[in-house]
């Protein structure tokens, strides 16, 4: 099998992936998004019978996913996951479709709409970017002068990102929320991320520890990935006062050094093995 992998920074999770084909046997070549040209007149690149997507622009990722796809290149993961998980607004949407619970959402386009959408949900509410990860530009809105304030910033800014304004309601953390991982159809492992802020990303100084792999979230997590496409997410949720899931988002590239400790789950190993499956299948559908 001949396996693609597209990064343009080695992080500690791409050694780990690495060092997981490494003990596996399998090679991997290398490919640089930075040097990479898309040739749209039908002419085919070396061929790969998958290739794991570690881009860390969503850009690179979510164009070079679909041009694989169309040469009939199986990523991972794939376009449409890497498509919708991309933007707050298509991931809500499409849990939302399927029935995955979600905080209360809303979606304005002007900052007089946005400010009405903030006083119908209540104070606080919180005002995220469509785009982004790390817990970057989120805010926090107490009451109608901070509301008022912070919209007259980003229509200022101006931009696409500070255009559509995404207002989530705030949902009372007891100090912490859940990030569980999905390799393919199996809920590998999850964490609590607790921090003494209302961000609670470990990006962001929250702490990670073991979180329980109950029934009631392995059916949460699995419904989710399936709702944005599938492939390797990272679903984080929230435990809703009255004990229920709430899934906040889908990351379709997900950060994983911080949780192979307390969850002692060789996620880079399952990762490695499910992009195996994934060639495996395309090998048997071309043989």
């Amino acid at each position: 099998m001949k396996i693609g992998v597209a990064y343009s920074r080695v992080r500690v999770e791409e050694k780990l992936l690495f060092n997981a084909f490494r003990d596996r046997g399998v090679e991997y070549t290398h490919i640089n998004p930075q040097e990479v040209i898309c040739n749209l007149d039908g002419a085919e690149p070396e061929m790969y019978d998958a290739v794991l997507l570690r881009c860390v622009s969503h850009s690179q990722a979510y164009y070079l996913s679909r041009w694989f796809e169309t040469l009939g290149v199986p990523s991972v993961s794939p376009h449409i996951s890497i498509a919708t998980c991309g933007d707050k607004l298509l991931t809500s949407a499409a849990l939302q479709d399927t029935g995955v619970p979600i905080p209360e959402t809303m979606i304005a386009f002007t900052p007089e709409s946005a400010l009405d959408a903030i006083e119908a949900l209540g104070y606080p509410v919180v005002l995220k970017p469509l785009t982004g990860s790390w817990g970057r530009l989120l805010a926090k809105i107490n009451d109608r002068d901070a509301a008022e304030a912070l919209l007259e910033h980003k229509k200022t800014l101006g931009g696409y990102q500070h255009s559509i304004f995404y207002i989530q309601e705030f949902i009372e953390k007891p100090g912490r929320d859940i990030r569980s991982f999905v390799v393919g159809d199996e809920t590998v492992g999850a964490i609590y991320r607790t921090s003494l802020h209302w961000i609670t990303n470990t990006a962001r100084g929250g702490t990670a520890s073991n979180c329980p792999l109950t029934e009631e979230l392995d059916a949460v997590s699995r419904a989710a990935a399936q709702a944005v496409g599938g492939g390797i997410v990272a679903i984080d949720i929230f435990e809703s006062e009255d004990g229920g899931l709430l899934v906040n988002e889908v990351n379709h590239t997900p950060e994983f050094r911080n949780s192979i400790e307390p969850t002692d789950v060789d996620i880079p190993g399952k990762i490695v093995d499910h992009v195996l499956e994934v060639a495996a299948m395309k090998v048997g559908r071309c043989g």
